[in-house]
């Protein structure tokens, strides 16, 4: 059975339908900078997903079962383009022109896990199981 940690986050967008729509287009299929999503993958991200509602943004996160967060994400703060990434999508969303990645995703806590047996914190990250479900 394989582990790995899971995060979740959650950003906020200015209250603008055009400019949801066009934050939209930049992370629709092949949209997203190579070189963004290569850094990730350095820093032990294996999987990440965002889904919309309205203009809240959550994000899933999952990362290999070592992964240290806040190392991770001042490692990635440095690694080619994402800063210029960071300054492209900044526009959409409702943070600091020259805030990071780490800084505008704030970390969410999870509150419920169906047969959770142990308490774990949002900035460790929740360990998961890829076997979880039967066939």
């Amino acid at each position: 059975m394989q582990h790995f940690k899971r995060y979740c986050k959650t950003l906020q967008l200015k209250s603008d339908p055009e400019l949801v729509q066009e934050y939209k287009r930049l992370h629709a299929a092949g949209n997203a900078w190579p070189e963004v999503t290569q850094g990730m993958k350095d820093v032990g991200i294996v999987d990440m997903e965002i889904y919309i509602a309205g203009t809240t943004l959550f994000m899933i996160m999952d990362t290999e079962e070592n992964f240290d967060h806040e190392k991770a994400m001042a490692r990635l703060e440095n690694l080619p383009r994402q800063a210029e990434w960071e300054e492209s999508v900044a526009r959409f969303q409702k943070t600091s022109m020259s805030s990071s990645a780490s800084e505008k995703w704030r970390l969410i806590e999870r509150i419920y896990k169906m047969d959770q047996r142990e308490e774990e914190q949002a900035d460790k990250g929740y360990i998961e199981r890829t076997s979880r479900f039967k066939v």
